[in-house]
């Protein structure tokens, strides 16, 4: 028996010896690895936070190798749909809900409007920057959601009181010091101060709102490329999508009222709705986007990447606004007055023109 536990003992020993040497090769091999990369997770030169780095890094490379994003169906369609609720309807939604719920000194139905317009559409883009195959700048992503806020919100106050003006016989059409309600005004220090109110609205406003705003797209569309060509095509879904996205981009309402008493002026100036590209500084932006969407798409084919579905549908939306664009341009190609009106390179007349020369005068 003592033998017995003596041999048992001396078994004991030999394993556990075997394993001890195993262990302290395992740990001595660790070791040597830290002093050539001092820098990894765990090793005395990690810099605090390294592993929790490199786990979310070695995750994301996962991710983008697991392959390309499925085509977001949920968040196109929340953003069509907004697009067309939120801002294309605020004018119709004034024109359909009594004036006398919303007084002058108010925010009218419009506004609210635009006001839930600027809440979500900064939520869908950051649903859209975070399945987005690509790691995108943080920061960057940060600041445009910031300034677009502040733009958005800049052009809501703007715009209301725009169209309270209108009610007192502003008129769009002229220049600010042209208006009949306010080149009279003493002092005339007040009309720098409505100058001042047009420049926050049409040029401040529609840059901080516009400029981060195709930033965003850009980035997300920069990381929509697979290198498998099988997968560079688009559901049908999508297909039924492109157009009233597209078209969104082109927005066109013509005016069916005209011009009358106070209240029906501003009903018909509530109705109108501008296209979104034609409208001052937005196309200069839209068209730049474009040509960068199209320089990114025939560099990434040089190393054989393809468009995936979120990609061919930005891609799309934007190729249709530009023929839209170009037929509008070719139908008021030869207007000896707009022509006058816009002598520039870039000749994209805008619809309060058309709608003042053509619409307008008619009634």
């Amino acid at each position: 028996m003592f033998a017995f536990a003596a041999f048992g003992q001396r078994n004991l020993f030999a394993v556990t010896g075997s394993g001890a040497k195993g262990l302290a090769g395992r740990l001595a091999m660790e070791a040597a690895a830290r002093r050539r990369h001092p820098g990894a997770a765990g090793g005395p030169g990690a810099q605090p936070g390294a592993s929790f780095l490199q786990a979310r890094h070695s995750s994301v490379k996962a991710d983008e190798a697991a392959g390309t994003a499925p085509f977001h169906l949920d968040l196109w369609f929340y953003f069509t749909l907004q697009n067309w609720v939120l801002d294309f309807g605020r004018p119709i939604a004034m024109l359909v809900f009594p004036l006398e719920w919303f007084p002058l000194n108010k925010p009218s139905v419009g506004d609210y409007f635009h006001m839930a317009y600027n809440i979500i559409t900064p939520f869908l883009l950051l649903q859209l920057i975070e399945r987005c195959p690509r790691t995108l700048p943080r920061s960057l992503i940060y600041v445009s959601i910031i300034t677009f806020i502040m733009g958005a919100s800049i052009h809501l106050v703007g715009d209301s009181v725009n169209h309270r003006l209108i009610f007192s016989g502003y008129q769009n059409h002229l220049s600010v010091r042209e208006n009949p309600i306010i080149k009279n005004l003493k002092p005339e220090t007040l009309i720098d101060s409505f100058e001042l109110l047009y420049y926050y609205d049409e040029y401040l406003g529609h840059s901080m709102w516009y400029i981060p705003f195709f930033l965003i797209l850009f980035m997300y569309f920069s990381g929509c490329f697979t290198p498998t060509k099988a997968e560079s095509s688009m559901p049908g879904a999508a297909l039924l999508l492109v157009v009233p996205s597209g078209l969104y981009y082109w927005r066109i309402l013509y005016l069916l009222s005209h011009r009358g008493s106070p209240g029906e002026g501003c009903r018909a100036e509530a109705c109108r709705a501008w296209y979104l590209v034609t409208e001052g500084q937005i196309f200069i932006l839209f068209i730049f986007t474009s040509f960068a969407m199209l320089a990114l798409v025939l560099h990434q084919k040089r190393k054989r990447l393809f468009l995936d579905s979120n990609g061919l549908f930005l891609f799309y939306s934007f190729a249709l606004t530009l023929l839209l664009v170009a037929l509008w341009v070719a139908w008021l190609w030869n207007d000896p007055v707009l022509r006058k009106k816009y002598p520039g390179v870039i000749y994209v007349p805008e619809p309060w023109a058309f709608y003042t020369l053509h619409v307008s005068s008619q009634h």
